[in-house]
């Protein structure tokens, strides 16, 4: 009878270990792996790098607009494109659980390439282990991009006074959608999260000269926790309008029954920018051009009042502090 699972022995080293790569790994990324199927992949630079490596550990693996395949490759890819670099190589370590399905490795392995390709990077190297049932949860994967930077400096430390805060797109799409999928919350609409590759619409932003101190996709803690790791860092105040904030009336609704700061949600394919106040509007035109940017908003300001903190002034005219998010709010997001 033919397995339908993956077993232990598939993370042996022999045979059934070479039989799961060949059958569904290199099945699906072999014109992407630059390796060869040596133990090292070797790649040439002269240029400096950005590199960053995150582990992913989303529940649930699929969601609307996306799967732990596709998040793993546009994460990684998102996090040196911050730092003003465009990604070229990346690597990758799957940990898949005893008893994981064929079927749905596949369909993540399927996913995971497709990202690659999208993204443009060469897959220099890769690994898989299989543990026992129950040790893991489905499935962790773990990958490290690598980038040639193009736009240097970008730094949370380099924030000033008087600059403006803009925001790519809507924010708290991915955590909202993956917290409706969790609690088996029936959401009647399209909303899905926002996983995207970022690179393609902010390099027309590094080419185009825009003064940018600072870039952070808004990932775990949203952008409470972007915006107040930046005035902590730079020693400054950001003050942010509530009503410039673009939250689609979903994730709103989701926030007004739970009690959650839609603030505090989890984006993949949005991003948050500091630039200069003389270039607000040409980087709104730029942002609002691409596909990705079509929802970009200018939300506040750095100023040199209440430094290190981050004011939140409501749609009331009131004015109170977007703390730092704490608590366990959403677990296994990303």
């Amino acid at each position: 009878m033919k397995m339908q699972s993956v077993q232990l022995s598939h993370g042996s080293g022999g045979v059934e270990s070479q039989k799961l790569i060949n059958d569904i790994f290199y099945k699906h990324l072999q014109d992407l792996v630059i390796c060869g199927g040596e133990d090292a992949g070797v790649f040439e630079s002269s240029s400096k790098l950005a590199v960053s490596t995150d582990g992913y550990t989303i529940s649930p693996i699929f969601f609307e607009g996306g799967d732990i395949g596709k998040l793993s490759i546009y994460g990684s890819c998102n996090d040196v494109s911050m730092m003003g670099a465009k990604p070229q190589y990346i690597t990758a370590s799957f940990m898949i659980e005893e008893g994981f399905l064929f079927e749905e490795l596949e369909k993540i392995v399927i996913s995971f390439s497709a990202a690659i390709k999208e993204c443009n990077v060469k897959l220099i190297s890769g690994d898989t282990k299989v543990l026992p049932k129950g040790t893991i949860d489905k499935m962790f994967i773990t990958t490290t991009a690598i980038g040639e930077i193009v736009y240097p400096n970008l730094s949370a430390f380099s924030l000033q006074s008087d600059c403006s805060i803009i925001v790519s797109g809507t924010i708290g799409d991915h955590g909202a959608v993956i917290f409706s999928k969790r609690e088996e919350i029936e959401i009647n609409s399209n909303l899905q999260s926002d996983c995207a590759f970022l690179y393609p619409m902010l390099e027309s932003l590094f080419t185009e000269n825009i003064n940018i101190y600072a870039l952070r996709d808004s990932t775990r803690g949203g952008i409470a926790s972007v915006l107040n790791e930046w005035a902590n860092s730079s020693n400054v105040g950001i003050e942010i309008n509530e009503e410039k904030l673009p939250i689609k009336n979903e994730v709103r609704g989701i926030c007004e029954m739970l009690g959650f700061e839609a603030c505090n949600l989890a984006n993949e394919g949005m991003c948050v920018l500091c630039v200069s106040k003389k270039d607000e509007l040409k980087t709104l035109e730029i942002l609002r051009n691409s596909k990705l940017g079509q929802n970009a908003q200018i939300i506040g300001q750095t100023t040199n009042e209440n430094k290190k903190q981050v004011i939140f002034k409501t749609s009331y005219g009131a004015k109170r502090y977007l703390e730092y998010p704490s608590g366990e709010l959403l677990p296994r997001i990303c």
